[in-house]
């Protein structure tokens, strides 16, 4: 049977290709070519598999990198009141812990919470049941379990038993990030205040005019105590600070913040 003119097409195709004409031809560095992408692929291989069992390296050049042990101080306030302590937790397996007296061990285990993610809502996502955001502050009772009673969102009143019974307090966070740092630097937005060494943050829900005071001498002399233990990585000095706050109770007719006067002593270490 006589072929078709397609079948006489493909028959060149395949006999110029295979033939051992085309094999005399070949260039040289096609082989060289070949090599090459298979040792391309494979180093590929090697680095995609080498970033997912390290997945901090990419934080490696942002600080806290993993590796790093800081520490921190916090407070928790509510309506003129501070909480008590959060509750610790030895099984929580984050990087942001909380230690007694409400001092928070930084010490990265990952990326989600090295680097520029060592944030105070990453401190949140990582606490049993506690919740921060620029419209609620939710703190947990002990086991992570929620408590009404010290669940707080945008617009609620103030308890009636509290110091600014029945005015309407919203959620916000103080922090300072040095002990010579008198004025609280205030957001409502906790993704936005990133852990650094020796850092005070306070999360608060106020009524407005009322400016929430940095944590505890307690606190702050524990977290001082802890980084000057050799545990953290970069203290030489250890601090202590003494704060007085002065309180005036906003009245309807008027808005007054609460200021804290410091002094301050350093001793080298």
């Amino acid at each position: 049977m006589a072929k078709s003119a397609t079948g006489k097409w493909v028959s060149r195709v395949g006999s110029s290709g295979g033939g051992k004409a085309y094999k005399k031809t070949r260039p040289g560095n096609y082989y060289g070519i070949l090599v090459l992408i298979v040792v391309l692929g494979l180093l590929a291989t090697v680095w995609a598999r080498y970033e997912y069992q390290h997945p901090g390296s990419k934080a490696k050049g942002a600080p806290p990198a993993i590796g790093t042990t800081w520490y921190a101080a916090l407070s928790i306030q509510a309506c003129g009141k501070t909480l008590p302590f959060l509750s610790t937790d030895s099984t929580v397996k984050g990087g942001l812990t909380v230690q007694p007296a409400d001092v928070i061990k930084v010490s990265p285990v990952s990326a989600a919470d090295s680097g520029a993610n060592a944030t105070l809502a990453q401190f949140a996502n990582e606490y049993p049941g506690l919740i921060v955001s620029s419209s609620e502050l939710a703190v947990p009772a002990a086991g992570g379990k929620t408590n009404a009673a010290t669940t707080f969102h945008n617009g609620n009143s103030c308890p009636a038993t509290s110091k600014y019974a029945g005015q309407t307090g919203k959620v916000e966070f103080a922090y300072w990030t040095s002990f010579g740092q008198k004025s609280a630097t205030i957001t409502t937005n906790p993704g936005a205040i990133k852990f650094s060494e020796y850092l005070r943050v306070t999360m608060a829900f106020e009524p407005t005019g009322v400016t929430p005071t940095a944590p505890a001498q307690t606190t702050v002399n524990d977290m001082v105590k802890a980084g000057s233990a050799g545990t953290s990585t970069t203290t030489t000095t250890a601090v202590t600070t003494t704060v007085v706050p002065t309180t005036t109770t906003p009245s309807s007719s008027s808005s007054t913040t609460t200021t804290a006067k410091a002094t301050t002593t350093t001793a080298k270490g």
